[in-house]
């Protein structure tokens, strides 16, 4: 097994157990699969896939990071393209009227977390992440941001910046602070912008 420093990306559809419930698996198992999809193929950025988990990707890039501006153009490309399949697959499925609630309910939420030692292990063809970065990046997934979309970026993240790169200045978005605390992994601090202005 190696350990090795590494970037964690986490798009996770919000509205997945809400849309999954509301809707019948016909719809659903069509849908789903295809906002995944436009995920995966929306990397522009060289990250790889460790696991699709139902709802998310989970992404790795070991290596050179990539600088706060590429992360932030990527997450938008990640974003903006979501939602272009979101309506396309409305249009695709107006027959059910379900359909309505493809754009209402589901959206995008993205974690960026960076850990100084994952664990990469092969599992089959692919790589199984382990470790407490790992963990942690998931921990962030239950915050309590007050919108359902948005980029997370933590302060794990952001410390492997310089001053002038991490305050890298946006005009489509606020940085806004926030932190959850977890009994066995203390205070987690992370920044966030809000996606929604996009749609």
């Amino acid at each position: 097994m190696k350990a090795l420093p590494t970037l964690l990306c986490i798009p996770d559809i919000s509205g997945f157990t809400q849309f999954m419930s509301k809707t019948d698996f016909e719809l659903s198992s069509k849908v789903i699969p295809s906002l995944l999809n436009k995920i995966v193929y929306s990397n522009e950025i060289g990250l790889k896939i460790s696991e699709i988990e139902g709802d998310a990707v989970l992404f790795y890039k070991t290596g050179e990071l990539p600088s706060i501006k590429e992360l932030l153009d990527q997450c938008r490309f990640f974003y903006t393209e979501f939602y272009k399949q979101l309506h396309a697959l409305k249009a695709r499925y107006n027959g059910d009227k379900a359909a309505e609630m493809i754009p209402e309910v589901l959206g995008l939420k993205i974690i960026l977390h960076y850990g100084e030692e994952v664990g990469l292990v092969p599992v089959g063809k692919r790589i199984k992440l382990i470790g407490e970065d790992v963990i942690t990046a998931h921990r962030l997934l239950k915050n309590d941001i007050p919108n359902d979309e948005y980029i997370l970026i933590s302060e794990g993240l952001l410390s492997q910046f310089g001053t002038n790169e991490k305050e890298y200045p946006i005009d489509w978005g606020t940085y806004k602070q926030g932190f959850i605390h977890e009994e066995h992994l203390g205070e987690i601090k992370f920044q966030y912008i809000q996606l929604k202005p996009f749609v």
